[in-house]
């Protein structure tokens, strides 16, 4: 017959093996899902001259992809793509202007961090400034007209006499 102490070791065993064959699936489960996520190494141009103009003309570029990043220190694949026709370019002896000219024909004016004054982007230039001047005009003609709303109200005697009796009977019962 089994004593209480063999039982609670035989269920003790039992629930100690279930937890290492859940502890197993999920080893298992993190090993193979995380080769899925791996992705392969970024190459690194063979020559540093290329790498140093490209990262050069990269700081300037905006990903489309981040928005808030530039290319160079961007990781999407977009902006790999990107580094990676541009070093094409640089390689092909294409200039500066010509590598960027490409990216805005293809890209827009959006690609760049500060775009060139053109009549399409005055707004982009100067919008701020605007709506900071309107926002100003609007405050001051809100306060103008504050101001004219609120009157100086003035009692009466009877008031007076009144607030003044409320103020006594405070002070009296504070003395008490």
């Amino acid at each position: 017959m089994l004593k209480n102490n063999d039982l609670y070791c035989f269920v003790a065993k039992r629930q100690f093996n279930r937890i290492k064959g859940l502890i197993f699936i999920l080893f298992l489960f993190l090993i193979t899902t995380s080769v899925g996520w791996s992705k392969e190494a970024v190459p690194v141009a063979e020559d540093p001259v290329v790498e140093k103009r490209m990262l050069a003309l990269t700081m300037d570029l905006r990903c489309l992809v981040c928005q808030n990043e530039s290319i160079a220190d961007s990781r999407a694949d977009f902006s790999n793509d990107i580094r990676r026709e541009i070093r094409e370019q640089i390689k092909a002896n294409k200039t500066d202007q010509e590598i960027v000219q490409f990216l805005v024909d293809r890209y827009g004016d959006f690609v760049l961090y500060n775009p060139p004054m053109k009549p399409t982007t005055m707004l982009l230039w100067f919008g701020p400034v605007i709506l900071f001047v309107i926002g100003l005009v609007s405050l001051i003609v809100y306060l103008r007209r504050r101001r004219v709303q609120i009157e100086d109200v003035s009692l009466s005697q009877v008031q007076l006499e009144r607030a003044e009796a409320l103020l006594n009977e405070n002070k009296k019962g504070k003395n008490v």
